[in-house]
Order: C-alpha cells, then structure tokens, then sequence
C-alpha cells in the first residue's frame, strides 16, 4: 500500500523534495542549493541540467530519510519557480544556454520593441498580464534571437521550451527516450502566450514574438497523470499526476479553494494570491490575471496576483553582498537590537519595481540615513522593506475585489521571522496567520497529485488538514502606522526615473 506522496519543489535558490502522509504531515526532505549565475548586472541564469542531477539526488535523500522506496509513493508532484525559462534541444537533451530566471532584466528592449505598438498592455486582455522582462516569453524571444544557431534548430523543430517544471517532467519521464513534454495551466499563464479563456497558446502572439508553436508544451490540467517515471529513476513507474507553479501551489497547500480565498508566500520574492473563483477579474490596480488551479476537467479557477520580486533575496544581499550579517537568521537579532528603523528605508528594486508599481526604470535605494543609522538600523529596514511592499500590494487587492481582506494566511520560510510577521500585522491592520505545515508550496503540489490519483478524495479532506499554528494580532498605532506608510512611499518614489539610455 502506497502510503505517502513525493513532491519536487524546483525552486529559485534551490531545489527540493517532501514526503508527506495523508495529514498532509513532512516525513522527510532533502534539499540541495544550487548556483546563482549573475553574468552581468540585472542577469540572472540558473544552470538548468544542475537543477536536474539535483532533484534526483534529493529524491534519493528524502526517501532515504524516511527509509522508503518507491512502492511507498503514490503519486509525484511538482511545483516551481514559474517564470524561468529552459530552451533545450530535444535530440540531445541539453540546453542550449542557461536558464533565465524570472528575476533577470535583460529582455527589457525587447519588451520595449513589442509595447511600441499597443503599449505594455498590449496582450494584457487576453494573457492577464502586461509586457514585462518578468515572464518567460520575453526571454524565449532572447534566447532565439542571441544564442548561435538557436533560431534555425527551433524551426528546425529541434528545440522546445519549458519552466522548470515541463524541465524536471521532461527528464523524469525518459528525457530523449520519450520524455513527455507538457506544462500545466498555471505554468502557462505565466508566459504572455496562453488565452486565459481558453486555455490555450495563442499562435498570434506567438508568433509577434517570434516563437514557433512546437517550442511549446502541451498545456493539461493542474491535477492528471501526466507520465510516469523512466525506468532508471529511483520513482520509477511513479506516476507524475500533478504541477503547479510555486504561487498557486502555496494557496493550494492552504486549502484557499474559494472565491475571496487568499495567501502571502515570502520566499525569494513575495507573492500574494486572491481566488477570484471561476470569474476572470481584469485588474485596474496593477496586479496579475492569472489561473489559480485547475482540477482535471473541472472548471478553472482564476486569480489575481501581486508579484514583489525582492524579499528574501534582500536578505541573501545583506549576507552575500554585504556581508551584514552570516547567516539569514541573524538579520533578525541584528533588528531586535533596536527599537524602530531610525528613519532607515530600504526600497529592493534591484530588478525595477513589479507590483503595483511595474516600474522597470527604479532601482533599488537606501534613503534616510544619518549618522546616526548602523547595521541594525539597515537590517531592520530590510525586514520591513519585505511588509511595506506587501501592503502595497494588499492594497491593490482591496480596490480590485471591492471588499478588504480580514485577515491574511502566511507562507514561506520567511514566516518563521517573528519580528517581520508582527510588523506586518502592524502595518496592514489584520491578523496575519501561520498554519502548522509552512512548507505549503509543497504540500500544494502534493496535493493535486494525490487528488489525481484518488490519495485524497476531495478538496474537504484537504481542507480538515489546515491548522492554525500562530496568529500575529496589530498592536501599531493608526496615526504611527499612516506616519509609516507616508514615509514608505515616499521612499518608493526615490527609486523611479533612475535607469535611462545609459545607466542599466
């Protein structure tokens, strides 16, 4: 009796695997870091087949952990970063240049050249989404237009496209011998080319682009099974029976099924989910249009989205590139060691400013400093930085959806930081909630493979499965925390207008 589902979690910093029983509880995970490759400054790539040999070293050691093999597992789930893009060859198996993660600026002429006729919500309509470097169209579009060669193979047919889910389903599948290219619904409204209506790639805009349709996966569901494991694979004959981009796969582990339904996931950016439930919501405030799940044949449900691209990476900054601080934790202690920012704010806007602001003319900016400020005063701003930027967002979702949210539902490893929980209660004036299971992208994942598979029988049993682990009451005073916010945004609009012809 297969007692457990195993789910890949391919993320920005590093890529994963979770075992989880039926209480939706962690048995076991591993977890392996991989490279940061910054070629230049607003680069970013990830080196694709390093990500692979990773997830099958980290299945290995989460079911080594749990003393489990394959009969043990029922189904696999995947979720990912969403909007990295993989363009590899499909006779050899090898990509044909690095990873481009979501976070890398370079394709921001391209956006300019294709917003020059429409503007930057020219597609916006039908993709949910405005033209910008973020999603993975653009950067297909780069790749083909700069790699030697790549432009001729892909209408050749030999090349094809994936985030890194279709990557991962694509290897652990059979790769070269079979490999089954595919995406699900989530995934693919992240690239500018899918029809949120129907569901399908849009070969107008495709070809705008300059994307030959057989680069693209086929788009399924959120919960199927899509394959099964090759036979040298630790999971083989495995069924992969469920992927959702790492966003909606957190709302989805926080059992937010319903309309009004939302959640914040703070990992290496910030995302904050709201269910619009089978209605497709047109933002007039600067948010995302995107698909929220979709359970086999059932209907679709839909979201809105506020993207912030920089919050636990502004921690990794202070570490990495600073050098503030040693370890992510310590950013924590170094804030507690005084009693307000003393006037410090910091704005992250290192890849321009996403939601609901999609600036990317801002770069980042340190503002108020004095003499008086130190490293506890920075690393407190940091913190802060991270809750500012989500009532920005929480805001948008208010005037879009014409009813304010009551409280909000947390996620991501941020959240086990008190100090920022607290004051982001203080500044949005809710409740903020943390449930027992933080690893919710995860369990998302692994929740639509075992729904796929008849693991779990319906969203109720995922649903009995929340609870609540602490709740962070507001406890700032109103006329402090309008004082807060003026300043904020203030220092928000300190970072616009900086890039132009001949600074990057």
């Amino acid at each position: 009796m297969a007692d457990y589902i195993l789910a890949i979690d391919q993320g920005t910093t590093s890529s994963r695997a979770i075992i989880f029983d039926k209480k939706g509880s962690i048995i076991a995970t591993g977890q392996k870091e991989h490279e940061q490759i910054l070629p230049k400054a607003g680069w970013v790539e990830h080196d694709a087949s390093e990500i692979w040999r990773n997830v099958q070293e980290v299945i290995g050691l989460a079911l080594s952990r749990a003393d489990l093999t394959r009969h043990d597992i029922a189904a696999v789930g995947i979720t990912n970063q969403r909007e990295t893009a993989v363009v590899w060859d499909k006779t050899t198996g090898k990509p044909v240049y690095n990873a481009i993660v979501w976070q890398d600026t370079r394709t921001q002429e391209i956006v300019d050249r294709l917003a020059a006729d429409g503007g930057v919500d020219r597609f916006k309509p039908i993709v949910g989404l405005p033209l910008a470097t973020y999603f993975s169209g653009t950067k297909i579009a780069w790749i083909l237009e700069n790699v030697d060669g790549a432009r001729e193979k892909a209408e050749a047919g030999d090349l094809v496209f994936g985030t890194t889910d279709s990557w991962v389903l694509w290897n652990l599948t059979g790769g070269t011998d079979g490999g089954v290219h595919a995406t699900d619904v989530t995934n693919a409204s992240r690239t500018l080319f899918m029809d949120l209506e129907t569901l399908e790639w849009r070969d107008d805009i495709l070809e705008v682009f300059g994307v030959p349709r057989s680069m693209m996966p086929e788009i399924r569901s959120s919960s199927e099974v899509y394959g099964a494991a090759e036979s040298s694979s630790l999971l083989r004959e495995t069924p992969i029976a469920g992927i959702l981009g790492d966003q909606q796969a957190a709302t989805f582990g926080q059992a937010a099924f319903q309309t009004g339904e939302s959640k914040n996931t703070y990992g290496t950016g910030c995302f904050l989910i709201f269910n619009t439930g089978e209605e497709i919501v047109h933002s007039k405030n600067g948010l995302l249009t995107t698909v929220g799940y979709k359970l086999g044949d059932q209907p679709t449900h839909y979201a809105l989205e506020g993207s912030i691209a920089v919050t636990g990476s502004l921690i990794q900054w202070l570490r990495d590139q600073l050098g503030i601080i040693s370890s992510a934790p310590e950013v924590e202690e170094l804030a507690d060691k005084v009693e307000d920012n003393g006037g410090v704010y910091i704005v992250p806007a290192f890849s321009g400013l996403f939601a609901p602001y999609w600036r990317a003319d801002a770069r980042g900016a340190i503002v108020g400093l004095t003499r008086y400020a130190n490293k506890n005063h920075i690393a407190r701003a940091a913190l802060e930085a991270v809750a500012f930027q989500t009532r920005d967002v929480l805001d948008a979702v208010n005037a879009d959806a014409g009813v304010d949210l009551t409280e909000l539902k947390v996620d991501g490893g941020m959240v086990a930081n008190d100090a920022l929980m607290q004051f982001q209660a203080d500044v949005l004036g809710v409740p903020v909630v943390r449930p027992v299971v933080a690893e919710t992208t995860a369990l998302g994942a692994a929740y639509a493979a075992g729904l796929a598979v008849g693991f779990w029988s319906g969203l109720d049993d995922l649903s009995a499965n929340w609870q609540e682990d602490r709740r962070w009451e507001p406890s700032m005073d109103g006329a402090e925390r309008d004082r807060q916010l003026r300043l904020w945004r203030k220092a928000v609009t300190k970072s616009m207008d900086w890039v132009d012809e001949d600074v990057k």
